[in-house]
């Protein structure tokens, strides 16, 4: 048994997700810099990652763009901080367990098979997002580095 005073570490990683309409291959690198999904739709500054299925799921479901939605299995080259979107600014704590980070991820895997949300909960979420847009509130992620 290990325990949490040993120096030793555990054979097991944080699995994160990233849900994206993308079509990306293991080894390719999700960067920062490409147009965001979510608020004035800028070139975003952070690329972001959930450890919840979830989360992952509404990312691909909501993402822009054509082609199906795809959920990927990444790895952090880098530290990683809350996604002030969905962390403490608007929900306390982290219940999404959704990240962001300014350093790239690499794509280590594909969730192949994942059940998405009923289609009327996706066109009311995406009605919601819209609302929020038309009354100009933006994305806390399309703050200046």
């Amino acid at each position: 048994m290990i325990s949490s005073s040993d120096s030793q570490p555990t054979p097991f990683t944080q699995t994160y997700f990233h849900g994206t309409k993308a079509d990306l291959k293991i080894g390719d690198q999700i960067v920062p810099g490409h147009h965001s999904n979510f608020g004035k739709r800028k070139n975003a500054n952070y690329i972001f990652l959930t450890a919840t299925l979830d989360a992952a799921i509404w990312g691909a479901e909501l993402a822009i763009g054509e082609g199906k939605g795809r959920i990927y299995l990444v790895e952090p080259t880098g530290p990683l901080e809350n996604d002030p979107d969905l962390t403490d600014k608007k929900f306390p704590g982290n219940p999404t367990k959704s990240y962001r980070s300014t350093h790239p991820f690499k794509v280590v895997g594909e969730v192949g098979q994942w059940q998405g949300h009923p289609e009327e909960q996706v066109l009311a979420m995406k009605s919601q997002l819209e609302k929020l847009k038309e009354l100009g509130i933006d994305s806390l992620n399309d703050e200046e580095l």
